[in-house]
């Protein structure tokens, strides 16, 4: 007698969940496009925008219904997209602020909050692409 093929993770995810979590990477974006294209930067815009603010709510709403699939890690991903970025801007800030004196500070400040622009565009891009593929996040 043989047994059933387990169900895969993939086959046990609901749809909408799926969209769901296409629609928390697509206001993560539009916080990334708003920063590059407006006077505020990608920083400023993904931990102080409404967009980024509203996706990571919907996280949070949702997370226990992710538990057991490939989605939680991207739940997961997200969510510490989202605090990390606001940790590093902190430590940017606090770190560059006593140099702002004697110049060297704004360099220090505007270098810091550009590299973690770009550490926050390649996390939604990679993050993104991923749950295209149907593929779990590293976290």
């Amino acid at each position: 007698m043989s047994t059933p093929n387990p169900i895969s993770a993939e086959a046990r995810v609901d749809e909408s969940l799926v969209t769901y979590t296409h629609v928390i990477y697509a206001l993560h974006a539009l916080a990334v496009v708003i920063g590059l294209s407006s006077a505020h930067t990608i920083v400023g815009s993904f931990i102080g925008g409404l967009p980024s603010i509203v996706a990571v709510i919907m996280n949070y709403v949702r997370r226990s219904a992710t538990r057991g699939t490939y989605l939680e890690s991207h739940f997961r991903w997200q969510i510490r997209t989202f605090w990390y970025a606001l940790l590093w801007a902190c430590v940017i800030v606090l770190v560059s602020a006593p140099f702002f004196l004697v110049i060297i500070g704004w360099p220090m400040a505007v270098f810091g909050l550009w590299a973690l622009g770009i550490w926050i565009a390649y996390r939604v891009i990679r993050g993104w692409l991923a749950l295209r593929d149907k593929r779990p996040m590293y976290v």
